[in-house]
């Protein structure tokens, strides 16, 4: 089996040490490409709390291999450098490299990742070349990297305001549902978020106090006015396919990548738009406000994704778009419509956005979906024994991570 000599080789990464990357986040997908031979000497890595750690001799490389016109990494060089030692599942298309802290799951001719027990969508589908698993040069330096050590992002200053997009208003109704519409529900979220982030020492503005309509470009500029800040918007979703349910959330998508939608990986969406300065600050933002979301409600996880928005696209700040679960469907569109169930979505996704201002100004580690759940978990829960739940608990997956369900909508873009 394949992946059998691919887990063997993993497994003796462990005893390597864990060393740096010599570029900032985003330096691995510059638009150069070296030589398939070539590699870059990283520099001993920090200590995982921020501190300075002692020097020490470089022992591993990042060692690129080109594939077409991309650039790729092994699943052992990712291993060797993140210390994380590798199974592989019953079917042997599926890897899962972890070591306690950090977990990540690939599986072959597959853009859909696990990332520490999340949902995430690559740029590009992890391919298997010659018994190795690579997964492209992108995905390392723009998805993976941003969340196994998001203490290494480039940073400038501190997280002082909040700009909060309600999306659509006035004529553009949004999504509709027989309880309400999308318009309506995300102004509530918005006016319910104010307070909140408020209340945790930030400045909020909000590009729409009311009902009324504003170009996608003028959101922008508000949100770029600002200093300090990031940018959020409020979203519900639709499709027509009735039984899609579920969170997403979205960040830009990188220069020279395909969008989540583009499954076809399309050239001309890969060259239709420049990426962001900030683009990995967005998606780390992204990261956290989900695992926030999917910590705090047992919805669908839909994943974290990338699209080029408009309002993503022309914003110069860290920003994301928030898809608050399906109006096209019969039970989100329930939740969606009670207030206390919208009130506890602003509230997950405060503590998403403070987890984030930790992360970025005290380089704190930020909290995961199953950091949220414990936290829940340990709340006390009456239960009537007269009617003793069906399921206990949810049985495990092979690999003891969340199991998500197959979703044919899941690449549809709103």
């Amino acid at each position: 089996m394949k992946l059998m000599k691919i887990a063997a080789r993993v497994l003796l990464c462990t005893s390597i040490g864990l060393l740096s990357l010599t570029f900032p986040a985003g330096g691995l997908a510059k638009s150069r490409r070296p030589k398939s031979t070539s590699s870059v000497k990283p520099t001993a890595a920090p200590s995982t709390d921020g501190a300075k750690s002692a020097e020490a001799k470089p022992n591993t490389e990042w060692k690129v291999i080109t594939v077409g016109p991309r650039e790729y990494l092994t699943a052992d060089n990712i291993a060797k450098f993140y210390r994380l030692s590798g199974a592989v599942d019953a079917t042997g298309k599926t890897i899962l490299l972890s070591n306690g802290r950090n977990q990540l799951q690939l599986t072959a001719d597959s853009r859909e990742a696990l990332i520490n027990g999340v949902r995430n969508w690559l740029c590009f589908p992890v391919v298997l070349k010659d018994d190795k698993l690579l997964v492209s040069r992108v995905d390392l330096a723009k998805t993976i990297e941003p969340q196994l050590r998001p203490h290494m992002l480039p940073r400038d200053g501190t997280i002082k305001t909040v700009v909060i997009d309600a999306g659509h208003g006035g004529f553009d109704k949004g999504a509709v549902s027989t309880y309400g519409n999308e318009k309506t529900y995300a102004l509530d979220v918005a006016r319910r978020l104010r307070p909140l982030l408020q209340a945790k020492g930030f400045k909020v503005i909000l590009t729409r106090e009311n009902d009324v309509f504003l170009p996608l470009e003028l959101r922008a500029r508000i949100a770029n006015s600002t200093r300090d800040s990031i940018f959020v918007s409020i979203h519900f979703n639709a499709t027509s396919n009735t039984a899609a349910s579920g969170f997403e959330i979205f960040s830009l998508t990188p220069r020279g990548a395909p969008s989540t939608a583009d499954d076809a990986l399309a050239l001309h969406f890969v060259n239709m738009q420049e990426g962001s300065a900030v683009d990995a600050q967005s998606f780390e933002l992204s990261a956290t406000v989900y695992h926030s979301m999917i910590g705090h409600f047992p919805e669908f996880d839909r994943g974290i994704k990338r699209a080029r928005f408009a309002v993503l696209r022309h914003t110069k700040i860290p920003a994301i778009l928030i898809e608050g679960g399906f109006l096209s469907q019969t039970a989100d569109s329930k939740l969606i419509a009670n207030p206390s169930w919208r009130e506890k979505l602003a509230e997950s996704i405060v503590t998403g956005i403070e987890s984030y201002r930790n992360a970025t100004e005290r380089k704190e580690r930020p909290m995961l979906a199953a950091d949220y759940r414990t936290q829940e978990a340990s709340k006390i829960t009456v239960l009537d024994l007269a009617q003793p739940p069906a399921r206990l608990e949810t049985p495990p997956s092979s690999f003891g991570v969340i199991a998500v369900a197959p979703d044919a909508d899941t690449n549809k873009e709103p």
